[in-house]
């Protein structure tokens, strides 16, 4: 049975809905009432009692990490140097107090991700020397010495998880294995009182499975453990919508919050408990939408400033997550839609973008989409604006947040969105209308976005449909009058369909298409009616974080007060 048939969670609720974006006004009074209750019930000596007790400061036992690390990184440490997302900094003489480098980057390295990476490189006696010099270095910046580079909520939350699973990397030595042990110790008694200030998503996801983490690592652990699960569900459920997308929006935070869950997973195996029905139905809904948003490569398509990640890495994660699923076509609260006909798979962006408190630096995308033929990728968003690369610029970062920078179309060459330098969003998109179809004709999906309404009195109207076999696609965009057109200026409007990098693309003798050839014997046939057709540079940013250069298929008009309406069609051959 193919994904595209049968019932289940990955089949097609088809219908008209409307999707409103939640306002941005910060936490709620009574998510602020509720935290500063928490808080003050955990100053408590009563709280304080309950985790003294008299056993010894030491570790039940070592979870195995169910994801394997990337050698090509551990590689590099065993070289003298940390690499990660563009950025590295050489070990020797790193001491992760402040410097310049992004703040992601610092969080990578002050989390102890990297461990993984190193413990892949290599046997245990040639690569414990490595994480044991950066341990000290910690231990001397930070051990004792509560900062907000080292001592966020997430971060303690990240540590715990990974000092635990690689324990024998950082504590075979005499000399460590009492001050980690210390720092571990004052990281969970912060953690008890501070996991629910870290921000909503998945940092307060992160800090509450630390807090868990930590219960079921240290023995007399039991009243955390109960404390730490308590939270874990509180921060689940306001984390993830109902079909298991996360708040944020970001392909890379539903991977990584998928990880930590399946990471944690292993903590309670370690004690040979059952993990709480919250964290088990937390992976079972988030493993379908992430799938739904891989393409036919199995990598995952660029959403909300996320890089393409492999296939590879999304398979690891997904099998530690022991969630066997197939791809959700159709996620009405997270936002995305699969259409998926023969070897044909599109995602599409059918959601406002998420608000500011849950998420930083995110993108005006709303109706773009990005397709693949069979493990080629042929129509893409440019992607790396947040997170991507580290080391893009900051100029080039914010351009690739655009909705410019997304294969969807651009009035007047101005953003559905406001796309503000400090990463938050300012005024646009508030609601997008959707219609989902499936039918012996195919599948196809109707979208409509008020975000270019309030300035030129203009909806977008964005309709794709896969035929029977996936060899045709047909799309149609259209501006549609709705609110008030202002007088006197005239503004055009550009479609655009960034190519990945592989495709080959040359014009056509009357200028009304495109030929794309995607690989040997593959030929796609791209026409637009009711518009003119042209080719631009553009670039992509790739797995690795890394830009490479390559084209885009731009239809360009003017945009009269009436409307305007544009028909595409993309056609397989060979």
């Amino acid at each position: 049975m193919s994904e595209a048939d049968g019932p289940g969670r990955d089949g097609v609720e088809p219908g008209r809905r409307l999707i409103r974006v939640e306002h941005d006004r910060g936490h709620s009074l009574a998510e602020r009432l509720s935290g500063r209750l928490h808080a003050l019930a955990w100053r408590t000596p009563v709280h304080g009692l309950r985790l003294r007790g008299r056993q010894p400061l030491k570790l039940y036992d070592v979870p195995a990490d169910p994801i394997e690390g990337m050698v090509r990184l551990g590689g590099a440490m065993l070289d003298g140097e940390i690499l990660w997302q563009g950025e590295s900094v050489a070990i020797e003489g790193y001491d992760f107090r402040p410097r310049a480098i992004s703040a992601a980057f610092s969080d990578h390295l002050q989390s102890f991700a990297w461990l993984r990476d190193l413990s892949a490189a290599g046997p245990r006696q040639r690569v414990a020397p490595i994480a044991e010099q950066l341990t000290r270095r910690w231990l001397d910046a930070f051990g004792k010495q509560v900062h907000e580079a080292a001592w966020r909520p997430d971060l303690w939350g990240r540590r715990i998880l990974f000092w635990g699973c690689h324990a024998p990397l950082i504590m075979s030595a005499d000399d460590l294995r009492g001050p980690v042990l210390n720092a571990l110790n004052r990281g969970a008694k912060h953690l008890d009182r501070s996991a629910d200030k870290a921000p909503p998503g998945l940092p307060r996801v992160a800090a509450w499975a630390g807090v868990v983490a930590a219960g079921l690592l240290i023995p007399g652990g039991e009243p955390r453990q109960a404390h730490g699960e308590r939270g874990l569900e509180r921060a689940l459920q306001a984390s993830l919508h109902d079909d298991g997308g996360i708040v944020s929006r970001s392909p890379v935070d539903q991977l990584d919050v998928i990880g930590l869950l399946a990471m944690l997973r292993r903590y309670y195996l370690m004690r040979e408990q059952e993990p709480p029905a919250a964290l088990s139905d937390a992976l079972r809904h988030a493993v379908p939408p992430l799938l739904g948003l891989t393409l036919g490569d199995g990598g995952l398509s660029s959403w909300q400033g996320s890089a393409p990640i492999d296939g590879g890495r999304v398979d690891a994660v997904v099998s530690a997550s022991e969630v066997r699923a197939r791809p959700l076509r159709q996620s009405r609260d997270w936002g995305y839609q699969r259409l998926s006909m023969g070897h044909t798979r599109i995602v599409a962006d059918a959601a406002p973008p998420p608000v500011s408190r849950f998420a930083a630096n995110s993108c005006a995308s709303t109706l773009a989409i990005e397709l693949s033929d069979g493990p080629y990728r042929l129509i893409v968003n440019c992607g790396g604006g947040r997170g991507a690369n580290n080391a893009l610029n900051a100029e080039l970062a914010n351009v690739l947040r655009s909705t410019a920078a997304h294969s969807t179309l651009v009035l007047d060459d101005s953003n559905s969105t406001a796309v503000h330098a400090d990463g938050t969003l300012g005024k646009g998109v508030t609601e997008v209308e959707l219609d989902r179809q499936e039918n012996l004709q195919g599948s196809s999906i109707e979208m409509r976005h008020d975000g270019y309404v309030r300035r030129y009195g203009l909806a977008h109207r964005r309709r794709v449909a896969i035929a029977p076999g996936g060899r045709e696609v047909r799309g149609q965009d259209a501006l549609l009058p709705q609110g008030r057109r202002k007088r006197g200026k005239t503004v055009d409007y550009a479609i655009r369909f960034h190519l990945a990098p592989e495709v080959e693309v040359s014009a056509t003798a009357d200028g009304a298409g495109a030929l794309l050839r995607v690989a040997a014997g593959i030929l796609w046939r791209f026409r637009a009616i009711g518009g003119e057709v042209s080719i631009e540079d553009s670039l992509w940013i790739d797995s690795r974080g890394r830009p490479q250069s390559t084209r885009q298929l731009v239809i360009t008009g003017p945009a009269p007060a009436e409307g305007v309406e544009v028909t595409w069609i993309l056609a397989r051959s060979g």
